[in-house]
């Protein structure tokens, strides 16, 4: 009887360390998990690449391409360049999850070189009919077919043979 109890109790052991493996062990089953994000370099002029972002009201858009990059957690990550029609420029560092449809924001580029965190940094949904300069990026350039490029060389290429890409286009001021 003692050899019946023993073995019983060994095989819910052996149940419940299987249990844990598959959870520890199982792609499907495991929580995404963000890498760290590292702010990149502030963008250079040269290293600009312009896209189109729809009706834009003459503002003109540009990802700077050193810092284009995917992350072991599949975040597209870059830095977004908008000079505004009225001649102000932005300058961001954002993500995109190709998956979820979200967007991120890490740090606003200041008029010096430098960076500031952003204060509450969330992942946000991106609308389906989004026609934002993150719903382009979403569908026509970084996550054709709800999946990330495979490189960031990938990402680049599809950048550059848009209709209207232009390399090395104006000073981030």
């Amino acid at each position: 009887m003692g050899v019946l109890a023993a073995f019983a109790t060994f095989g819910a052991s052996a149940q419940e360390q299987w249990s844990k493996w598959d959870v520890d062990f199982d792609e499907d089953k495991k929580p995404w998990k963000e890498i760290e994000a590292r702010i990149p370099s502030y963008p250079r002029p040269e290293n600009l690449i312009s896209f189109e972002a729809g009706k834009t009201g003459g503002h003109r858009y540009f990802i700077d391409a050193l810092s284009l990059s995917l992350g072991e957690d599949d975040v597209v990550r870059y830095v977004l360049v908008v000079k505004a029609a009225g001649g102000a420029t932005n300058v961001t560092f954002e993500g995109i999850r190709c998956e979820m449809r979200q967007q991120k924001l890490y740090a606003i580029g200041q008029a010096n070189g430098n960076w500031t965190r952003a204060r509450n940094p969330q992942w946000r949904q991106i609308g389906a009919q989004e026609t934002s300069q993150h719903g382009t990026l979403l569908n026509e350039y970084f996550c054709a077919d709800r999946s990330h490029p495979a490189t960031p060389e990938q990402a680049i290429r599809r950048l550059k043979h848009s209709g209207s890409a232009r390399y090395g286009s104006p000073t981030p001021e």
